[in-house]
């Protein structure tokens, strides 16, 4: 017998199904999947853009075509995909709206005998879901906000606590950037809008609302990442911040290794900082770019935390975390990984 579920029972049953079906094409799969979701496309790209095409243009003949190509998927993936499962399998299926896509491969499952479910409203119903937790769970976590200048540690020190047992919400970990204009991964692009979303609420939640979450003090913006405004006044409403203090010479020491790989690429860094000629004028980029074609890495990273990130970001705090100045400063003397340990054991038996 087949099976419909709603999103709710879903969400509530997501690790007790042995799959996660998604039956879109892989152009929306990449974009966002339910989480642990693997790509079964009943359609390819180009087979969904001709149908809907044509469709457009001959409903009658878009479906029939429609049929054909996935009834000719659906043959395919169940010859390459099924043959050592056992009958008591028991996979989610779903398309965009819970419509023929996914019913077409839901329902040839329930015909072999697998325990199918298909998730009703599909995608755009998980979507909804999403965003509402979104915008309702980030109030739920008492925030222990890191701040502190431009190169002082705060992530090293996010990811010590997370090895102390820590609860740890890395937004910058899961943008896959290190939010300045300077701040894209050599090694890893960034999610989508969409992808970033599920990341972020398949973190929150795990997390426990009775223990202290730490987070960095973050912009609106991660790179090309919007974080959502129910985090961002979570953050700035109740988070208690804590400033992060470490010398100047040991904040450059630590740049130069998180941004080794411009050594590499002097013209990529000098690309990236042309964002910053509308803030801080023409002749002071150009001066920071020399810097960086002649070899001169610590030169160019100090007058950028001096006559950039610095004064940027203590604007920044003062309009959202104006508590901290009067909060005393966690003194870092460096960021090798055994001070960040001792800093790290500190502040969980001081949350």
């Amino acid at each position: 017998m087949n099976y419909t579920i709603n999103i709710d029972d879903a969400i509530a049953e997501l690790d007790r199904f042995d799959a996660l079906l998604d039956v879109r094409s892989p152009g929306e799969f990449a974009e966002d999947h339910l989480p642990g979701a693997q790509n079964w496309p009943v359609l390819d790209d180009e087979e969904r853009r001709v149908v809907g095409t044509l469709y457009k243009q001959d409903p009658h003949a878009g479906r029939r075509l429609g049929a054909t190509l996935v009834a000719r998927n659906v043959a395919r993936l169940l010859e390459e995909r099924t043959a050592d499962l056992p009958k008591t399998w028991r996979p989610l299926v779903y398309c965009w709206r819970g419509g023929q896509r996914s019913l077409s491969l839901h329902w040839f499952l329930g015909q072999i005998g697998f325990r199918s479910r298909q998730l009703v409203g599909g995608y755009k119903a998980y979507r909804a879901q999403v965003r509402d937790d979104l915008e309702q769970r980030p109030a739920d976590f008492r925030y222990r906000v890191l701040c502190g200048l431009t190169g002082c540690g705060k992530t090293r020190l996010l990811q010590a606590l997370a090895a102390e047992g820590a609860q740890v919400l890395d937004l910058e970990g899961l943008a896959a950037h290190r939010g300045s204009v300077l701040g894209h991964l050599p090694d890893r692009p960034q999610p989508t809008q969409k992808g970033f979303d599920t990341a972020l609420w398949v973190t929150l939640r795990q997390l426990d609302p009775a223990r202290p979450v730490f987070v960095e003090s973050e912009s609106r913006k991660i790179g090309r990442i919007a974080l959502p405004a129910a985090l961002l006044a979570a953050l700035h409403g109740q988070g208690r911040p804590l400033w992060i203090d470490l010398p100047e010479a040991a904040r450059v020491e630590l740049l130069l290794q998180d941004y080794a790989h411009f050594a590499a690429a002097p013209e990529a860094f000098c690309a990236a900082l042309e964002d910053l000629v509308e803030l801080r004028g023409r002749a002071r980029v150009a001066a920071w770019a020399a810097q960086a074609r002649s070899g001169d890495w610590a030169g160019v990273f100090t007058a950028l935390m001096r006559e950039h990130y610095d004064p940027g970001y203590a604007a920044s705090l003062q309009r959202h975390f104006p508590a901290v100045a009067g909060t005393a400063p966690l003194q870092l003397a460096d960021a090798r990984p055994d001070t960040l340990r001792d800093a790290a054991r500190h502040l969980i038996a001081t949350a």
